[in-house]
Order: structure tokens, then sequence, then C-alpha cells
């Protein structure tokens, strides 16, 4: 009803999910700012052998407080995971772990959500621009997110990319702000009490940016994190430039290293 009167949600929803309301497929990378430490069990099982794990197209999961076996696929239980079908298992485990558990009930949500907003009105945003559809973009109070920015590497708030990168910062748009800052936590809202309750997928996390690469690459984002990876551009106009291509294209996201 909020999408239906023009209203914003005063929340959010993972990133996923937007996905889902999209009918978008969810990835590996998906996992990594919902729950860090299955994502990287996942990211091992891909590049590491398998053998003699003992691992089956199953998993286990505890309903009402007893463990139940669920098959990813037919007869899953009996069928080994190897190194030549584990990249199936880890799509598999994916799609039930985002998909599959609540497939009724998100069945239910856009059967509801379709019948205000035609499914084929939002088939034109991508999950990012989904959000900022919904929820909006607050007002982002600058000074509160320098104030609460750590800083790694040798930088420190006197860097001169430092400085470049907060007049960037304080120059832009809002919504270019709320981009910027989506690319680089996951979401363009920031939580209730400001930049110093950010939280990251290992608890408190504050904004941070990292001096790192040389001067011909392009920012990357870190969303587990919330961690840009900046590196050292001598002037503002190559700053701004490039984080400005980062931010538009995804083009900076290569997540955890």
């Amino acid at each position: 009803m909020a999408a239906f009167h023009g209203r914003l949600l005063d929340g959010f929803f993972i990133r996923p999910f937007y996905k889902m309301m999209l009918d978008k497929e969810i990835g590996l990378q998906d996992m990594q700012s919902v729950d860090l430490e299955y994502y990287n069990s996942l990211n091992w099982i891909i590049h590491n052998s398998v053998e003699g794990l003992d691992l089956t197209f199953s998993v286990n999961e505890e309903v009402l407080g007893q463990t139940v076996e669920h098959d990813l696929k037919r007869n899953g239980a009996s069928i080994p995971v190897t190194d030549s079908n584990k990249r199936e298992y880890v799509s598999l485990v994916i799609k039930h772990r985002f998909c599959g558990r609540i497939e009724s009930q998100m069945k239910a949500f856009n059967e509801g959500f379709n019948e205000l907003v035609p499914a084929q009105l939002i088939k034109i945003f991508d999950e990012n621009e989904l959000e900022m559809l919904l929820c909006g973009i607050q007002d982002i109070d600058v000074k509160d997110w320098q104030t609460h920015t750590n800083y790694k590497g040798d930088y420190s708030p006197n860097h001169p990319t430092i400085v470049n990168f907060w007049k960037a910062i304080y120059l832009m748009s809002n919504e270019s702000r709320g981009r910027l800052l989506q690319f680089v936590t996951g979401t363009s809202r920031v939580p209730m009490n400001g930049f110093k309750e950010m939280y990251g997928s290992n608890g408190k996390q504050l904004f941070t940016i990292e001096n790192w690469g040389t001067v011909d690459k392009y920012p990357r984002a870190h969303t587990c994190f919330n961690r840009l990876d900046l590196p050292p551009y001598s002037s503002y106009d190559v700053l701004t430039d490039r984080l400005t291509k980062a931010v538009e294209s995804c083009e900076g996201f290569e997540g955890v290293d």
C-alpha cells in the first residue's frame, strides 16, 4: 500500500529480497552480505576439493526443535557431492536458503504486491533501483558520516585523497550520496541513530576507507565490512571520475578477498 500511495517504506529488506521481487537469480555473491560465515563455507567448497567430505545433495535444518533432512534434488541424500557437481550443489543450497524455505510466503507477497503494482512496471529496475524506489533516500548527514568513518592503510582525515573524497561527497546530490552508500554498504539507508550505528556481517562496523591499489584501478567495495577500497588518486577530478564510474557500473565490486 505504501508503494501504491507513493509512500516510502520506513525500513528495508535484504538485497536478495528485491532480486526475488524482480524474479532474478540469486547467486553466491548475494549470500555475502547476509551470512558471511555461510558464504565463506560455500566459497571454500567452490575453490577446494570436496572429495572425502561426505557431502550429499541434502541439508539438515532445525524445525520445531527437531533436525530434519531436506533433499536439494530428488533423492539428494543419496547423491554424493563431487568436484564435478559441487557448483550445482552450491547453487541449490543458495536457492533453497533464500527461496525454497519461503517460497509460499514470497509467492503470496508478490501476488499481493503485483495486484497494486503490475510486475512489468518494476521489471525495468534492478534490485538497487527497486530498493530506492520503495524506501527512498534519506537526507544523508555528511558531517555525521565523516565523523564516524574509519581509515586504514596510511589514510587519515588529512590525507590529500581523503580530503578530496569528502569534498566530492559534500558537492554530491543526496541521491548520488545514497548510491555511493549503497555501493559500499549494500543499502542506501542510514541507521536510525546515524552512522555510528552501522553494522556489517560481523557486528558493529563503521564506514571504512582503506588505501588500496594503484591509481589505474577503480575503487572497490566490500559490503560485508562497509569498506571502500580507494586508490590514492592524486587529483580531485580523477577521484570523482573513477568513483562515479565505479558506483554507476559496479565496476569496482569485487567482494571479499
